[in-house]
């Protein structure tokens, strides 16, 4: 599995505490979210949906989606490309994605009714 290289090869970074589903982990100024959740010994950053099916870091480089976290409380973050700051705190992020399209008050079912209608106007001017 994943294992990060002797402490001889690199440039010893300064250690950066992060919290991972409430538990601190100590990882490396320059991580990126993806790579402390991994170094952390979990092998997985979010659950799909519809199965449940843990999904782990995948390409590393922002194109899969499969490293979703939720960073700070904000969800939907791709941990590949956010780097580890002192306190951050990250979350398995679990089923769905939330589009962050529903608004406080609004049930689910007239926003996206709202939206259609915007589509069907055209831009507004």
């Amino acid at each position: 599995m994943f294992r990060r290289l002797p402490e001889s090869l690199l440039n010893a970074a300064p250690a950066v505490t992060v919290y991972i589903d409430g538990r601190p982990f100590v990882a490396r100024a320059g991580d990126s979210v993806a790579a402390a959740v991994l170094a952390s010994g979990r092998a997985a950053c979010r659950t799909t949906a519809v199965s449940g099916s843990p999904r782990g870091p995948f390409c590393l480089m922002g194109a899969c989606f499969d490293c979703l976290v939720v960073i700070d409380g904000r969800a939907n973050q791709q941990g590949c490309l956010v780097p580890v700051v002192e306190g951050m705190e990250v979350e398995t992020q679990r089923g769905a994605r939330d589009s962050g399209l529903r608004h406080a008050g609004r049930p689910d079912g007239e926003q996206r009714s709202a939206q259609r209608e915007d589509r069907q106007d055209g831009p507004r001017t």
